[in-house]
């Protein structure tokens, strides 16, 4: 069974409207996870490690001002469009559309004011949550009405995220959660005794601004080659690499599949991911610089957590070999990621 409850969290800044910013408590034997009604945030997920202690696997903010001031999608959905799209330019039907660029010449997560900063209309579910909101024809740039549903639901050690969207105009959508997480409880220093796999024969290969170059490159013989689990620290060690912040490239299948297996050894949590994307980012939390004070007023420094965001593959809308990305009127954007919690 899962118990779900609802508490004021917070309001948002007068200068933001000062609506009330509302908290969804999922809980399970297994897990528990906090859910904002600002940009769908995951604030809190506690999983039990071997012993049956819980601890809270996610970075994050005590309060509400932590999140209304600038940090790095912290457990936020992040849309219209999750990664980057080269130069923040798209044409749709013979129409150029220009985006905001908030990631050096890219624009990044949505844009300005993408759905990490906005309120959702929230309703509870016997086992979770559903955030609806309406993106406005032009917002941040983006083409058509956009109808967007995002719904949390815990079963046990599973918490499922889907995402629906329809649309009035032909618009691209790929939308995900960037939740950092760290199986060894928040606030740990690094995640380089972590066991990671990711189920992806070829990745994307970036230019110096994380733009992808364009070619789907195989990871045999690379140190993007992680189809067996590899302890992260000495992996990076291994190929000189300073991080990841890259989409590896999914079977294209619509069903449910695991794409990634997340091991921490000492405490004995596991993270699995499935999902029905197309890609998934791998990213080891490389711009955390141990500047923002976290929860329990924790800093954060580099490589202190790893996100593996679901979604299309980057710049898709500017690559016609790249998956399709654009949503046509009368069709429906639903995709659904699924994670579970375990241990070993």
């Amino acid at each position: 069974m899962t118990a779900v409850r609802r508490e004021a969290f917070g309001r948002m800044p007068p200068e933001e409207g000062g609506e009330e910013v509302e908290k969804f408590v999922l809980q399970s034997d297994s897990v528990k996870v906090e859910i904002l009604s600002l940009g769908c945030i995951i604030t809190t997920l506690e999983t039990k490690d071997r012993d049956g202690k819980f601890s809270d696997v996610v970075l994050g903010f005590d309060t509400l001002e932590g999140y209304t001031r600038k940090h790095p999608f912290f457990g936020a959905v992040v849309g219209r469009v999750a990664n980057r799209i080269a130069k923040g330019k798209f044409a749709v039907d013979g129409k150029e559309y220009q985006l905001f660029l908030n990631n050096g010449p890219n624009s990044l997560h949505g844009g300005a004011r993408g759905f990490d900063k906005v309120l959702w209309s929230p309703q509870v579910l016997p086992d979770g949550v559903c955030f609806f909101r309406l993106s406005p024809d032009g917002e941040e740039g983006y083409p058509g009405d956009l109808k967007v549903w995002v719904t949390y639901t815990l079963n046990g050690r599973q918490l499922s995220i889907n995402y629906r969207a329809q649309t009035s105009k032909t618009t691209p959508i790929s939308l995900t959660n960037h939740a950092y997480f760290n199986l060894g409880g928040q606030g740990s220093r690094d995640v380089y005794d972590h066991k990671i796999s990711i189920e992806a024969d070829s990745y994307l290969p970036v230019d110096n601004t994380k733009i992808p170059t364009g070619e789907v490159a195989a990871v045999q013989g690379t140190g993007f080659d992680l189809r067996q689990p590899v302890e992260l620290g000495k992996h990076l060690q291994k190929f000189h690499l300073d991080g990841f912040d890259h989409n590896f490239c999914l079977q294209q299948v619509q069903s449910p599949h695991l794409v990634a297996r997340v091991c921490h050894p000492s405490t004995g949590r596991t993270m699995e991911v499935h999902t029905t994307q197309p890609g998934i980012q791998f990213y080891t939390g490389n711009n955390l610089d141990g500047s923002l004070k976290g929860k329990g007023g924790i800093t954060y420094p580099k490589h202190s957590a790893f996100c593996l965001e679901t979604q299309n593959w980057p710049d898709a809308v500017n690559k016609p070999h790249f998956p399709n990305i654009l949503l046509q009127p009368g069709e429906e954007y639903n995709h659904t990621t699924w994670l579970v919690f375990n241990t070993a």
